[in-house]
């Protein structure tokens, strides 16, 4: 199954990187290929809320939607993704953010496989690009937000 993972260093603290990652509704507004995003459910228990959520991807003339359960485990500084329905067999997705001197350092692993071995082939050529991408733009996105504050 195709695997990426990184840790980038970020000037920004933990805890405004967990909570940028973690508010998944704005998504569409900076991550590239989110179309849109719905949260279906949330429920909250013993610290760690927990979404359900449909995400719209798409990348030239690809469109998705799938459904994941994100769990936000604040006081671990931990973002846990799992694969409920869509064109995946399989997916798993974690961000974790570490406390450095000069702020964080944001690690991000995602392990999946898509259902059809034809879009699998065509998506994992562009997909550790676009991962990369991702990345920058949360980055981007927490230098946006404190110039505004």
């Amino acid at each position: 199954m195709p695997r990426f993972e990184t840790t980038r260093p970020v000037k920004h603290s933990p805890e405004v990187m967990f909570d940028l990652v973690a508010d998944i509704a704005r998504y569409p507004q900076f991550v590239p290929m989110c179309e849109s995003l719905t949260i279906k459910r949330r429920n909250e228990n013993d610290g760690i809320v927990t979404l359900l959520a449909d995400m719209a991807i798409g990348y030239k003339m690809i469109r998705e939607v799938f459904t994941t359960r994100v769990e936000l485990d604040a006081a671990n500084r931990q973002i846990r993704v799992s694969y409920v329905d869509g064109p995946f067999k399989h997916l798993e997705n974690r961000w974790t953010f570490v406390p450095t001197a000069t702020g964080a350092d944001v690690k991000f692993f995602i392990d999946y496989e898509f259902r059809s071995r034809t879009f699998q082939m065509l998506a994992g050529a562009v997909f550790e690009k676009v991962f990369r991408k991702m990345a920058e733009a949360f980055e981007a996105r927490a230098d946006d937000l404190a110039r505004r504050t």
